[in-house]
């Protein structure tokens, strides 16, 4: 039994779609959760940058006493994940393989698309992922680059007319080509799912980068016997590098508690 807590970071808002899913297989675990919402977007910048905002970004939570950390970043987990892997002493989960294992498990037709920002498309890092466990499959992978944004900025909901408008714009190509199974190649798309498989139909599978690393966390904590008591419910706590409250607020809305007053601001240069 551990009581050390998870450590969960992302560039934003989007990490919390892992983190609502944790609470929900994990109930009994402590987090504590950053997001870097000061320098988000991470989608457009280049892999030095990614890496040093990465760092930072752990060198932060390990001023927590952890048992592991979860990259709620897919431009993070694609860009970085084996140097922070290599440079740390506890386990390290990203988004990328267990995604890409789900998705195979649920594609008929072997045709995948998948959706990430520019940063985690020119990775290559999950078409490489995709292909080195099935050879035979075929991948179709399209940059959002406004997405990040939209959602930051609390534009997600059904309904509204710029983010269906730049949703169709977008996905009509993978819709073209025939993809059947879709991967939410960054934790913040699924804050967009609703709006996303309104556009691509019943016949298209979506998988969530976000979901799936959080069940893989699950296994690695149960493997190597790391797993808090399952008598009491653990605590999220909420780190920050910019205004707590516009955090707060969107948060709130996605994790279906009230979170207000409870994040804090950090300065990120110091770590």
């Amino acid at each position: 039994m551990d009581t050390r807590p998870i450590g969960v970071f992302d560039s934003g808002l989007g990490g919390l779609t892992a983190v609502r899913v944790l609470r929900r297989i994990l109930p009994e675990e402590n987090l504590v959760y950053f997001g870097d919402t000061a320098r988000v977007p991470y989608g457009g910048r280049s892999r030095e940058t990614l890496l040093k905002y990465a760092r930072q970004d752990l060198r932060f939570l390990r001023s927590f006493e952890l048992k592991a950390v979860l990259i709620a970043c897919g431009t993070v987990s694609t860009t970085s994940l084996d140097v922070l892997q290599g440079e740390n002493n506890l386990p390290i989960v990203g988004v990328v393989e267990p995604t890409c294992r789900r998705c195979l498990a649920v594609t008929k037709s072997r045709r995948v698309g998948m959706i990430a920002t520019l940063a985690s498309v020119r990775s290559g890092a999950y078409e490489a992922a995709l292909r080195r466990l099935d050879p035979s499959v075929e991948v179709f992978c399209q940059p959002c680059p406004l997405f990040v944004p939209l959602v930051e900025n609390g534009r997600f909901r059904p309904g509204d007319v710029v983010i269906e408008t730049v949703a169709r714009e977008y996905l009509t190509p993978l819709l073209e080509w025939g993809a059947d199974t879709l991967i939410l190649g960054c934790t913040h798309y699924p804050l967009l799912e609703e709006v996303i498989a309104s556009v691509c139909g019943p016949g298209v599978a979506l998988v969530s980068a976000g979901e799936e690393s959080a069940f893989e966390l699950k296994r690695l904590l149960t493997a190597q016997g790391l797993r808090a008591p399952s008598e009491k419910r653990g605590k999220a706590e909420f780190y920050v590098s910019d205004r707590a409250e516009d955090f707060e607020g969107v948060a709130s809305l996605f994790l279906q508690e009230d979170i207000h007053h409870m994040a804090r601001r950090i300065d990120i240069d110091q770590y």
